[in-house]
């Protein structure tokens, strides 16, 4: 892992999904980097990542899927640093894996809360602190997995996260806005402290997450999993003033699947 010292000094960013995984190297890496972060997830152990990312970064505990919870988070974080310059919105993953016509009307409706609402919500809470700051970025995490196997729920999810990424490009683009996304393929992270779903797979459930694993394999030129650190420095890179030309896309950081 490279770090650029000073790359975001002066900027202030909101990341969500902060706790673990992709959302927390994230907003480590902002921290060291020099932003001041607000690291937002509904878990309390987010504290635990804002202590590592040091005195210029808060805790924000919220429920994305509400509109409520995501105009509190941004309101929390405008309080705190004044301005809001970048938002990552990392939340969202799979809570099943199995053929579509095994899913059950709840379930299907719980992994569209979860892997879309939490980007549209922070979206549009973030959007009038940007235009009054005549600018800012917004990083949508989506997935490779809008093409995949056994996941039709959480792709349509993603599929609204690509396209919101895309239009609010071409809304804002006249006021100073940025809006990108990145499309991770299947990436190697430590072990989920609280899982998205709590309950035991059966052996059936096993057997069709295997499928998802063996696609999301087979579909990457590099025919492996990739990394967290992999994926967050295609994040930051975006985010960053380095990327300052790109608008509208989502960048497959997928070993070459381009979902």
């Amino acid at each position: 892992m490279r770090t650029f010292t000073g790359r975001f000094a002066g900027k202030s960013a909101i990341v969500t999904g902060a706790a673990q995984g992709i959302g927390r190297e994230v907003a480590l890496r902002l921290a060291r980097e020099g932003a001041r972060v607000a690291l937002v997830d509904r878990s309390e152990i987010v504290g635990e990542a804002q202590r590592e990312a040091g005195a210029d970064a808060i805790a924000v505990t919220a429920d994305l899927e509400t509109f409520e919870g995501a105009t509190a988070a941004v309101g929390q974080a405008f309080a705190a640093f004044g301005r809001v310059d970048i938002l990552v919105n990392n939340v969202g993953g799979t809570i099943w894996a199995k053929p579509f016509a095994h899913y059950e009307q709840a379930q299907i409706e719980a992994e569209v809360r979860r892997s879309l609402f939490p980007t549209l919500w922070c979206c549009r809470a973030v959007l009038p602190a940007m235009l009054d700051s005549a600018g800012g970025v917004i990083v949508n995490v989506s997935s490779v997995a809008t093409r995949g196997v056994n996941r039709v729920p959480y792709a349509a999810a993603k599929g609204g996260v690509n396209a919101i990424t895309a239009c609010l490009a071409m809304e804002y683009a006249g006021s100073g806005i940025r809006v990108v996304g990145v499309a991770p393929g299947g990436t190697e992270a430590p072990p989920r402290r609280i899982p998205r779903n709590a309950a035991p797979r059966t052996p059936q459930e096993d057997a069709w997450m295997q499928e998802v694993v063996d696609q999301t394999k087979a579909s990457s030129l590099m025919h492996r999993y990739g990394t967290v650190d992999e994926q967050a420095a295609a994040i930051l890179f975006l985010a960053s003033d380095e990327a300052s030309y790109i608008t509208g896309v989502t960048l497959p950081v997928a070993g070459g699947d381009l979902g």
